[in-house]
């Protein structure tokens, strides 16, 4: 066996120690080059092999969907009187769709069917409970006491908002009126009109 002379340098010393890290990073990032390429390779071949856009258009529905201007709920209305009170009342319009944060409009109905002049006091109520504080009324025959003569009959309007931060999971709301006799403005009523005349005074009472 022959011994190399001592300052002959060993060859297999002679490579130096970070040409293996360089040679596995340079690996690694070919690795990532072909990758990345795959992406667009990937997109083409969905869309014209497989006609699928592949796009933004999905995120966009999304939001378009929690676009409060896009958005509508439905709002039925209902009406009906206290048993004590011989008014007929009930809504012109059964349903209507909205938009939050705009203002609509609906009327009901009232007519006094006895033969005297009658105040009464309209109660509201929105269904369900946890959206009648997302319930605007800007105009209601609620706001005061409604006065009718015998056989009179009225249209009453509302303007209401609905809150455009109602809970999304609400899609229907229905606005409820229950009419009552107002007795003591009725007294009144009772001793400066005759029983059958037309009231003299507003139509409205506070």
């Amino acid at each position: 066996m022959t011994t190399p002379p001592p300052n002959t340098p060993d060859p297999r010393r002679s490579r130096k120690p970070g040409a293996g890290t360089v040679k596995m990073i340079a690996v690694a990032l070919a690795a990532f080059a072909f990758t990345f390429s795959l992406v667009p390779l990937y997109r083409i071949a969905c869309e014209q092999v497989f006609g699928i856009r592949l796009d933004n258009s999905a995120v966009e529905l999304v939001d378009s969907a929690r676009d409060p201007s896009t958005r509508t709920v439905t709002v039925e209305f209902d009406g009906g009187v206290n048993s004590k009170l011989p008014w007929e009342f009930h809504p012109n319009q059964l349903t209507m769709q909205v938009r939050p944060g705009e203002q609509y409009e609906t009327t009901y109905l009232a007519r006094n069917a006895s033969d005297r002049t009658i105040v009464a006091s309209a109660v509201p109520s929105v269904a369900p409970a946890r959206a009648s504080g997302y319930f605007s009324k800007t105009e209601c025959f609620c706001f005061t006491a409604q006065t009718l003569a015998a056989g009179e009959a009225r249209d009453m309007p509302v303007r209401f908002i609905v809150d455009p931060n109602l809970p999304e999971d609400i899609k229907k709301l229905t606005l409820s009126y229950t009419f009552f006799k107002n007795d003591v403005l009725t007294a009144q009523q009772a001793t400066t009109t005759p029983s059958g005349a037309a009231s003299s005074l507003p139509r409205s009472a506070r």
